[in-house]
């Protein structure tokens, strides 16, 4: 099937400061679609923000963004209506574990905060975004799900719920949207080396170790499934892709070389 080409449209990333969402806004900049990257950390998508439209002559905007706030997601919408920039191609890409506590010993902050970010959040920026998508007849929007929303493991709990909420929520988007040109995927990747494990555990040398003795898949080959979604004619809908890398079977089998 040939791709069907995006250039010159606009595309909102979320979580674009570093792993899959800075990946996916350089695979989208090489297709010569014009980005609006946000995230927390403003110096950083300010720096590839400079960096993309340097190499790729698109337009990137960058914002700070914390997509927990309801409020800063509305005004940042508002402004880019106000600016005339419209998107086409949303990836709902921010989201967070941290820790693999059992239940019994959780700290609730910790839960509080990837339900904001994964779940809220999502929600959010995706109502936030969809009344323009709508008047304007099209749209596209990526979910970042995970392998953790088709399956639980140990220590997985509340991130894994959060997933799975992902998922259905993917889906009931995709009902709500019926009869509209509106697309909706889901991407769930399996053991992806980014800074998530260092997230989810403070630990660098913890992180590391997980993935030690097999090869994961690295935030390019996500990236590399984001563009394959938005790229297929517009009749055409991936509505979800699972992902791992070739040494992992399922959520918790993962086949490691030994030393």
């Amino acid at each position: 099937m040939t791709a069907f080409s995006i250039s010159g449209q606009t595309a909102f990333i979320t979580g674009a400061s570093s792993g899959i969402g800075l990946a996916s806004a350089k695979h989208f900049a090489a297709a010569k679609v014009n980005l609006v990257i946000a995230a927390r950390r403003i110096d950083r998508v300010r720096k590839l923000a400079q960096a993309l439209a340097e190499e790729y002559s698109v337009s990137v905007l960058p914002l700070e963004l914390d997509v927990q706030k309801s409020g800063q997601v509305e005004e940042v919408f508002n402004q880019l209506h106000k600016q005339q920039i419209d998107v086409d191609i949303l990836v709902n890409n921010a989201g967070l574990a941290l820790s693999t506590d059992k239940i019994q010993k959780g700290d609730t902050k910790n839960w509080d905060i990837m339900i904001d970010t994964n779940l809220k959040g999502l929600l959010y920026v995706t109502r936030a975004a969809l009344p323009r998508m709508l008047e304007r007849n099209r749209g596209h929007i990526i979910n970042i799900g995970s392998v953790a929303g088709h399956d639980c493991y140990v220590g997985g709990n509340i991130y894994s719920a959060t997933k799975h909420a992902v998922r259905a929520l993917t889906k009931s988007l995709r009902i709500d949207l019926f009869g509209t040109p509106i697309r909706v995927s889901e991407i769930a990747p399996g053991a992806v080396e980014t800074e998530f494990s260092e997230v989810r555990w403070n630990d660098k040398e913890r992180a590391k170790k997980l993935y030690e003795g097999f090869l994961p898949l690295v935030a390019d080959d996500i990236a590399d499934a984001v563009v394959y979604c938005a790229t297929r004619p517009p009749h055409v809908n991936i509505s979800e892709l699972v992902i791992y890398p070739q040494a992992q079977a399922s959520v918790s089998q993962i086949h490691r070389k030994e030393a």
